[in-house]
């Protein structure tokens, strides 16, 4: 950690890498040595960079039921996915904080309840879920698919037989870590 205080001493501002774990603890070296422009660089850094927030870590599972689209002649274009939700589930309040207005709480009758897996987007792009959490320091640590081929199966409206018979069902779980000042 000291090198960063020499940093500092010879050129007046931090010079510091983008996933130093100890930034609390840069801080109490600054104090000690009365380097007060550099306490407020790193005062700046811990309140406006989501991954130094004060909260506990957090965890946001997302999910989808989907299937691949289907043209009229029965061929599957694979590349195509068809969603028709994206579910929700975790700490109630951090679900309303990372995804705002586009979260629908709608469905979840206990509003009293810190946790909720009834939640869904009001949109169906994974990728613009998945960007609401990157930039709310959320990190993806694991995700788990299913899928099934089903013969006879319910045809339900917008779907067209071959819809119907590839289902699939992906789920991805991001976390927010309180970073350690070891």
């Amino acid at each position: 950690l000291f090198r960063y205080v020499l940093d500092y001493c010879r050129y007046g501002k931090s010079s510091l890498p983008t996933h130093l774990k100890e930034l609390s603890r840069l801080k109490e070296e600054a104090i000690f040595y009365g380097l007060d422009d550099m306490i407020c660089q790193l005062e700046d850094i811990l309140s406006t960079d989501p991954r130094w927030n004060t909260q506990l870590s957090s965890c946001i599972t997302i999910g989808y039921r989907g299937t691949f689209g289907a043209a009229r002649d029965g061929t599957t274009d694979l590349r195509f996915r068809k969603l028709g939700r994206i579910l929700v589930a975790g700490q109630t309040q951090e679900c309303r904080r990372v995804f705002g207005d586009a979260l629908n709480v709608t469905r979840d009758p206990d509003t009293e309840s810190p946790y909720s897996s009834r939640f869904f987007l009001k949109h169906t792009v994974l990728e613009q879920a998945f960007d609401h959490l990157y930039q709310k320091g959320y990190e993806l640590i694991s995700s788990c698919a299913s899928g099934t081929s089903a013969g006879d199966t319910e045809i339900k409206f917008g779907h067209t037989e071959e819809e119907a018979r590839w289902q699939h069902y992906n789920e991805f779980v991001f976390i927010r870590r309180r970073w350690q000042t070891e």
